[in-house]
């Protein structure tokens, strides 16, 4: 780990104008490249106390061993030039977009004599001209299929377009309409090169004019009767608008647009861009990055701006481009996009209408890019395995925690506090051993009393399982008011977002002996979300229960500092340790589970209806007594005699419901307010079973 110090330039010695730099390690390798307005304020910023500075900035500045710099005129040629570097050098330390698929392109290679339409992938010829991207390549081939019918264009190979001259007979699709055949010269190379510019003015969004051009040579068939003509333009005009409708119209104003979009998290982004070319969405592309320097959504903007648009000219950059954030500043930005494209380019984040629409769309898209490349990162075994090894080493562990529960709290300011615990074995999560927990011992917000008390309580649970089994014979302590963890504190989930299983009983799932199972496995690690105060509560909770095989530890959102139990400074992790990632998704996965928990409370909550409050009474029973009476109001009225005339309900519940009932003050009456009558609560008994009450 170098020193800064030892390679920071002398006062005087960086200039005060815009340029690009260059910090590179011991080996003299480029690590970091950068630009600025005034170098010798960024540069100076590099060179300051190491724990004022983000921890991947700290991470570079230590790895570096020197930084060069190079003056330009304007912002605009740093912008280029730093582009350029950060292509030819690849730092390790710069965002580097990379893309999450191949996406296939329609091109047309105007650079041949017989310009061909075909399916592309990987990097873009100089010559050629570029539809799509796709998503799929059938996509591009059913277009293509349609397009041909008008646009007769030579599709084949060069190997086929070569044998074919040679033998003075087209193949297959000049036989049947679908190529003008130039390879036996029924089109010259001028007529040919015509239609593939047809071709590509219509893929481009110029379509209304030709459109009508062919209705208006349709109609002069019809009158001069050229049936078979007219039929001909009128299929041609068929498959012209079956090919338009494959892409949806988006914006009615037939703009052309980039709309790009951004997902993060701590550690990963995900961007994704829809290309809309007259209205239309033409195309649609995404990438994925390490986020490997501190760098905020504009930031990230900037630099999808800079792929996207580094190696592109004339009207593949489009007039508008709409983005999340605007980079600071964005002059710079902004004329550069118009320097490649040949006139103004507007850079702006869209505020109302259907843009907005839109980009909340590309904005969806992104976010589910980025999953989906989480979820592919953690199915592979091999990476588990290592991230599961680098936890163990970087918390002294002994083995690698083969099962790892997560606890987080959730609460809407101060009420409805909740918590949760997810568990993830050979990290993969293990949705059927999620549990979630009611606050009990307190009212309000303590987030660290919280936390102290869930664990608590499931450790305890955990040592009555063993005690029962056999393998623990002391005695286990138990507390008042705690026996309560079936319910809503232990029932198991079946369901993505944490919905109820079914009916467990008070004891929960069991074996074949009859005995509990719901808190029988302990974990090789604990982790908490939250940092230093959380882990001492979890710490102090394990240590009164006398559990001293668990390890603990917590994990910060902010930094992602993974913080011990009795130590001053966390442990960090690698920025591109697999460890870090796997216990970043178990938190985000417990905070998930908890605020699903908590959401589903405060509703229920909010559409309460009197038999909610019943004890024992379950959705079933409920529906049987309101079908039964028809209303709540009648039901409140019945004798504990007629309650058990319900089938299923015997007379202990009967009693139950009955006194509950009683208890409960009634609803204020319904109102029709055309005609002031008080309406009779016949209907009443839907919106109780709704769990809501009457308008």
């Amino acid at each position: 780990m170098a020193d800064p110090s030892s390679y920071r330039p002398k006062p005087g010695q960086i200039p005060d104008s815009p340029g690009v730099y260059k910090f590179r390690d011991e080996h003299r390798r480029v690590i970091y490249v950068g630009k600025a307005k005034s170098l010798r304020q960024r540069l100076s910023s590099y060179f300051q106390d190491l724990a004022n500075l983000h921890p991947r900035t700290r991470t570079m500045v230590t790895t570096a061993a020197a930084v060069e710099w190079t003056v330009v005129s304007t912002e605009v040629e740093a912008l280029q030039l730093e582009y350029s570097w950060i292509k030819e050098f690849d730092p390790r330390f710069n965002v580097k977009y990379r893309d999450d698929k191949s996406y296939p392109s329609l091109a047309v290679t105007l650079n041949e004599e017989f310009p061909r339409v075909q399916v592309m992938r990987g990097a873009k010829k100089k010559g050629v001209r570029y539809f799509g991207p796709y998503a799929h390549a059938w996509a591009i081939r059913e277009t293509v299929d349609l397009m041909l019918r008008v646009f007769p264009v030579r599709t084949c190979s060069a190997g086929v377009f070569k044998r074919s001259a040679q033998i003075g007979r087209p193949c297959l699709l000049g036989y049947i309409g679908k190529c003008s055949a130039p390879c036996v010269g029924r089109v010259t190379a001028e007529e040919h090169r015509e239609l593939a510019e047809e071709f590509c003015d219509f893929m481009a969004g110029r379509t209304g004019a030709y459109l009508r051009r062919l209705e208006q040579r349709m109609h002069e068939a019809a009158e001069e009767m050229e049936y078979e003509k007219a039929a001909r333009l009128r299929d041609d005009i068929g498959a012209l608008k079956r090919a338009m409708e494959k892409n949806a119209v988006v914006l009615a104003d037939a703009t052309d647009a980039d709309l790009i979009a951004v997902a993060e998290d701590e550690l990963e982004a995900a961007v994704q861009i829809f290309h809309v070319r007259g209205g239309r969405v033409r195309g649609q592309r995404g990438w994925v990055t390490d986020k490997v320097e501190a760098v905020d959504t504009a930031g990230l903007v900037e630099h999808a701006l800079q792929q996207l648009y580094g190696e592109e000219r004339g009207d593949a950059v489009p007039k508008e481009v709409l983005v999340p954030a605007v980079p600071e500043p964005a002059e710079p930005v902004t004329q550069w996009l118009a320097e490649r494209r040949g006139s103004r380019v507007d850079l702006r984040i869209p505020q109302r209408g259907d843009k907005k629409d839109l980009m909340e769309t590309v904005q969806r898209n992104a976010q589910q890019a980025l999953a989906l490349h989480k979820t592919k990162r953690a199915s592979d075994l091999t990476t588990r395995s290592r991230a599961l090894e680098e936890i163990a080493e970087a918390l002294g562990l002994d083995s690698a925690p083969l099962r790892v529960e997560c606890f987080d709290i959730s609460h809407l300011q101060g009420d409805d506090v909740v918590a949760s615990m997810v568990v993830f074995e050979d990290g993969l999560p293990r949705k059927s051993e999620y549990r979630r927990f009611q606050i009990k011992s307190f009212a309000g917000q303590d987030d660290v009393r919280s936390m102290h008390e869930v664990v608590s309580r499931r450790f305890r649970r955990y040592l009555q399982e063993k005690q029962k089994t056999g393998e623990w014979q002391e005695e286990a302590t138990e507390t008042p008011g705690d026996t309560g963890d079936t319910g809503d504190t232990g029932q198991p989930l079946d369901g993505p977002e944490g919905t109820d299983g079914p009916d467990q009983g008070p004891s929960g799932p069991i074996d074949e002996e009859g005995r509990p199972k719901r808190f029988a496995y302990p974990p090789q690690l604990v982790v908490v979300d939250g940092g230093k105060p959380q882990v001492a509560a979890a710490k102090r909770a394990l240590d009164e229960l006398g559990v001293d095989d668990v390890a603990v530890c917590g994990l910060a959102k902010r930094l992602e500092e993974v913080w011990l139990p009795d130590e001053e400074d966390p442990v960090v992790l690698p920025r591109s340790s697999e460890g870090l990632y796997l216990l970043q998704r178990v938190r985000d996965e417990a905070h998930r589970f908890a605020i699903t928990y908590q959401r589903s409370k405060r509703a229920k909550s909010l559409k309460a209806g009197p038999l909610d409050t019943v004890p024992g009474l379950g959705d079933s029973r409920k529906q049987a007594l309101l079908k039964h009476f028809g209303s709540v109001k009648r039901l409140r009225a019945a004798t504990v005699e007629q309650i058990c005339e319900v089938p299923g309900v015997g007379r202990k519940t009967a009693e139950t419901v009955a006194a509950a009932l009683a208890g409960a003050a009634p609803a204020a009456p319904a109102v029709n307010t055309a005609t002031g009558e008080i309406i009779e609560d016949e209907a009443a008994g839907a919106a109780s079973s709704n769990g809501g009450t009457r308008p």
